[in-house]
């Protein structure tokens, strides 16, 4: 089961917009992120929410969507996020947070993929633009943007062959991920 939600948890960079998606639902997402583990349990991280096309359309431009797609300048009318969320370090409560967001980013993926959803943890971001349509303040840093919708492509994970792990799309648009062999990640030390 587990095998299954994490395989089916691709980044998603096409959605359709006619389906959105409820703050509700984002709220229970982000409840999955708020019981994963956390360094030192210091819980650093706040998440904006947005959900008003008006506002996902101020943020969209300020995104960079796959760095080897280099002749796709990122999501077509109809194909963007209905809903983004902001992971944001709170400094005074710790100017360090481990590895809490990428756990925390997976579990709300999960959780996403799990109803039917998916999204794109995105960090080329213009952090400035993107912190002054939130409105944050120097106390809240900005430090990835999950991309959500329903998934309006099918992504594909596949083994990479001679190294080659970049990701791409094939000529019927089916996004294509190498994935390196078990042999080649696992380092046997007995």
């Amino acid at each position: 089961m587990i095998k299954d939600l994490i395989t089916r948890n691709r980044s998603y960079r096409r959605f359709d917009e006619s389906v959105k998606i409820s703050v509700e639902q984002i709220l229970n997402w982000i409840e999955l992120a708020r019981l994963s583990a956390s360094g030192r349990n210091a819980q650093p991280l706040k998440y904006a929410v947005v959900t008003k096309s008006v506002n996902c359309a101020k943020i969209f431009p300020f995104l960079g969507w796959a760095g080897y797609l280099n002749d796709w300048k990122g999501p077509a009318e109809g194909e963007r996020p209905v809903a983004y969320i902001a992971v944001i370090k709170d400094r005074t409560i710790s100017e360090n947070h481990y590895c809490d967001d990428g756990i925390a980013m997976h579990s709300i993926l999960l959780g996403a993929v799990e109803e039917g959803f998916g999204g794109c943890m995105i960090g080329s971001i213009n952090k400035a633009k993107v912190a002054k349509v939130l409105n944050l303040d120097e106390k809240q840093e900005l430090l990835w943007i999950i991309a959500l919708g329903k998934p309006a492509e099918k992504v594909v994970v596949e083994e990479a062959e001679n190294g080659k792990i970049k990701y791409w799309r094939d000529e019927r648009g089916v996004h294509h991920v190498p994935k390196r062999s078990i042999d080649e990640i696992v380092l046997m030390k007995d």
